[in-house]
């Protein structure tokens, strides 16, 4: 019996296998299998932003995307998917485009004119700081391992246009900033919920607080560096458990880590928004930068019309046919019923000083807080992720 083997594409001319199959096909038939691009791009006086995902899913057969812009509380997304077979290494699902231009430094995010939504976009990202790879995630629900990643993440300029409704608005550096990243791996939440196994609920009964925000810096003398926040903190009555990742990053690639971050942030007790406060950021020679971050409008994408946590019954990674081109306008995304539909976590543009740095600087920020909070004026009984 000949052993099976995955079709031929193009990325199995080089020399760059490591696993005695073709590229075609990855290592595990885990369904949950993802790999993925996200990135997001802003106006720096909040006036509107850009956001873009795109989905690999090999053992679902599915390429999905979306595409959409942010301006106040408002939203217009794009989402599409399609099959993924046996266009292999097409990073595109209709109207939905990523471009490699050159690995690692600069990449391209288009959305082309379509009947979803009036909106269409060409935006190029230009690095000022190298990828850094972030701590690989492992978790388990039970035995099961539900996350297995790697991601690496990057802070940029952007260059390019954006129209609405006709109206063209130009990217710059001068006025823009662009972050961006890139994971692979078993990933949690991929398609629909399974209906034939035990539900279990990771957080339930836990307050859980995050942020997942990396930040284009410039000093005085325009010289630049780049930063990630990132922690997780999930607490109960007598039970702490923190994750802290990130660090300082320099052009030449030199990462000073964090050893804590320790968040004292607001939100907006109806919806849960950032508004904004301080992050005590010690680093492992033990100093403290003491991070003024400020929300710079109400201007924010909501990754949950991207599919992420789910959108109206629809998930990353879900068979929707051959193509699929849908997408919706949301007038007010702040509502708190809609912020519920859409979920917390947001690309909210930020705006961040860092007095011992030299910098200042502006980026994205993904909040999430569960659970209630007295001091924070939130209350358990309307908490929702």
């Amino acid at each position: 019996m000949t052993n099976p083997v995955g079709p031929l594409i193009a990325a199995d001319e080089g020399l760059t296998h490591q696993f005695p199959d073709t590229f075609a096909v990855v290592t595990t038939s885990d369904l949950s299998w993802t790999e993925k691009v996200c990135a997001m791009a802003a106006a720096t006086d909040g006036s509107l932003q850009l956001g873009f995902g795109l989905g690999k899913y090999p053992n679902r057969n599915v390429m999905d995307g979306y595409a959409g812009i942010s301006r106040g509380v408002e939203q217009l997304t794009v989402r599409a998917s399609r099959r993924l077979a046996p266009e292999f290494e097409t990073t595109a699902i209709g109207p939905i485009h990523y471009e490699i231009i050159r690995p690692l430094e600069s990449v391209r995010f288009m959305l082309e004119p379509n009947d979803t939504q009036p909106i269409a976009f060409d935006w190029r990202f230009d690095a000022i700081v190298p990828p850094f790879l972030e701590d690989r995630t492992h978790r388990r629900n039970g035995v099961r391992i539900a996350s297995d990643l790697v991601r690496y993440h990057q802070t940029g300029l952007a260059s390019g246009w954006v129209e609405v409704e006709g109206s063209r608005t130009e990217i710059t550096p001068e006025n823009w900033v662009t972050t961006r990243d890139h994971s692979w791996g078993t990933r949690f939440d991929v398609g629909l919920p399974q209906t034939d196994v035990e539900q279990v609920d990771a957080l339930a009964g836990l307050s859980f607080r995050m942020i997942w925000s990396p930040i284009a810096m410039r000093r005085p003398d325009g010289s630049r560096y780049a930063l990630l926040l990132h922690y997780q903190i999930v607490t109960a009555p007598g039970f702490l458990h923190k994750v802290v990742m990130g660090g300082v990053e320099h052009p030449n690639g030199r990462l000073e880590r964090w050893q804590d971050l320790d968040p004292a942030l607001r939100f907006d007790p109806t919806n849960r928004r950032l508004i904004g406060g301080t992050v005590a950021a010690t680093t492992d020679d033990g100093t403290t930068r003491l991070l003024e971050i400020e929300r710079v409008s109400d201007t924010g994408f909501h990754l949950g019309a991207g599919l992420y946590f789910g959108f109206d019954g629809h998930h990353h990674g879900e068979w929707r046919g051959e193509l699929v081109v849908e997408g919706e306008r949301i007038a007010d995304c702040a509502e708190p019923a809609m912020a519920r539909r859409l979920h917390q976590i947001r690309d909210t543009v930020v705006r961040v000083v860092d007095p011992v740095g030299g910098g200042t600087g502006f980026g994205n920020c993904q909040p999430i807080i569960t659970g209630g909070d007295h001091d924070l004026g939130l209350s358990a009984d309307d908490s929702f992720m």
